[in-house]
């Protein structure tokens, strides 16, 4: 799965520019002019040519998909103290090296689980306290990696087992697996130039302005993993959600965006490029003392970030009223799967409320083919679960992802997959 579209874009002859567009495009209008009015419409031709613009505009055409074949290295069938069954599996994608995947699944269970799947910024050595399991040997970044020049170090070894709270995860009854982006592409912009080349579709030439960025690439790996995960007999292949943070969120949206055996997708505070919107109110534009917007723009985050996204995304830095989308499109391409967008106050540089805007963007799509979507036109209080289809979530504090917020997307779970 994640489909490529190169085929469709070439046919489309898509210009590089679409017309100013200052309103949100809508999502249920053709490139051509026709509207789309039945769900078959929707699913038939709206949306493959959706997922070709997001891929020749912004993200870049994934590379191709592989045989997947994933191979045991370590099972501890009594990790969490007996509770659940660790398994670390490498996962050969046809990269150079495989991709080291942690699974845990509870041990009391009546049926195959649920899973949760989410990308790691550390390795899975840094979401347990397990000794055994393997440290990456790669390029981290400084604040996960805990030993010297950006490599593991025990230090870090279980730093983020609060943050992940895997063990609430199966306490709840719910499987959970995690894979390292690095394992992938490194996030480091000079390093993962090099490992995106090797990645880059056959027919793309070598400066191709749609070839994958980084964030395509973990995307396209996030389903690279759901094609082992549907060969694990305790686990539910219906019932995978996807759940990430930051980056890592963008890359959860894009993922369930693409694969539709995703069936419910977690995108936390995921910010530009993810769940906010390119064009932003006037009141997120203002330029701050630090000469920077209040929230994170298209034309910051090419520059802070050069190798997440195809290079036919640069241009519109300046001018992102000329997308022929917003990302209330990429969240409407998950219908008529659930989608929960979490968010933070104090996390301004994410746009909260640029987030739920995409939400009551992306709702026409969803009434279409799912018959509800957000079921609110306000945001929520904060600290309150609004628990539709289309879903939000915005607590007290700062850019993180905690327990706490793993308490809730649980509950979120709970609503659309038990």
């Amino acid at each position: 799965m994640f489909p490529r579209f190169l085929p469709l874009v070439l046919t489309m002859s898509l210009p590089l520019f679409a017309a100013d567009s200052p309103a949100l495009p809508d999502p249920l209008l053709m490139q051509d002019g026709t509207r789309v009015t039945t769900r078959e419409q929707w699913q038939q031709r709206r949306a493959p040519e959706l997922r070709a613009l997001f891929q020749h505009t912004m993200y870049g055409v994934p590379p191709a998909v592989p045989k997947v074949t994933g191979k045991l290295r370590r099972e501890d069938a009594a990790a969490f103290g007996g509770k659940a069954t660790l398994r670390e599996v490498l996962v050969d994608v046809g990269t150079a090296e495989p991709v080291h995947l942690l699974i845990v699944i509870p041990n009391q269970r009546a049926k195959a689980a649920p899973v949760f799947l989410g990308m790691n910024f550390s390795g899975n050595y840094g979401l347990v306290s397990d000794p055994l399991v393997q440290m990456p040997t790669g390029y981290i970044i400084s604040k996960y990696a805990g030993g010297p020049d950006n490599r593991a170090g025990e230090s870090a070894r279980g730093q983020q087992a609060e943050t992940w709270a895997i063990e609430q995860t199966i306490d709840r009854g719910y499987a959970f697996a995690s894979f390292f982006s690095g394992d992938v592409v490194s996030d480091q912009a000079e390093l993962a130039q090099e490992q995106l080349r090797r990645l880059r579709p056959p027919e793309l030439h070598a400066d191709a302005a749609d070839a994958p960025g980084a964030i395509a690439a973990w995307a396209w790996a996030f389903s690279r993993m759901v094609d082992h995960l549907v060969t694990v007999p305790e686990l539910d292949a219906k019932r995978i959600a996807v759940v990430g943070h930051s980056r890592n969120g963008k890359t959860a949206l894009l993922a369930a965006a693409m694969d539709e055996r995703i069936a419910l997708a977690i995108p936390s505070q995921a910010g530009c490029g993810g769940t906010a919107p390119s064009r932003m109110s006037a009141e997120m534009a203002e330029i701050q003392a630090n000469g920077r917007p209040k929230a994170e723009s298209v034309a910051v985050i090419n520059k802070s970030f050069p190798h997440w996204f195809a290079g036919n995304f640069k241009p519109f830095g300046a001018e992102p009223e000329k997308l022929p989308f917003d990302q209330h499109a990429l969240i409407a391409l998950c219908a008529p799967r659930p989608v929960l967008v979490s968010a933070a106050v104090g996390d301004v540089w994410s746009n909260p409320p640029g987030q739920f805007a995409m939400l009551v963007a992306a709702d026409p799509v969803y009434r279409l083919v799912a018959g509800d979507g957000v079921g609110a036109t306000t945001m929520p209080e904060t600290g309150k679960l609004l628990d539709s289809r289309l879903g939000y979530f915005i607590r007290p504090g700062e850019h993180s992802m905690t327990r706490a917020d793993w308490k809730v997307w649980l509950d979120f779970a709970d609503q659309w997959l038990r």
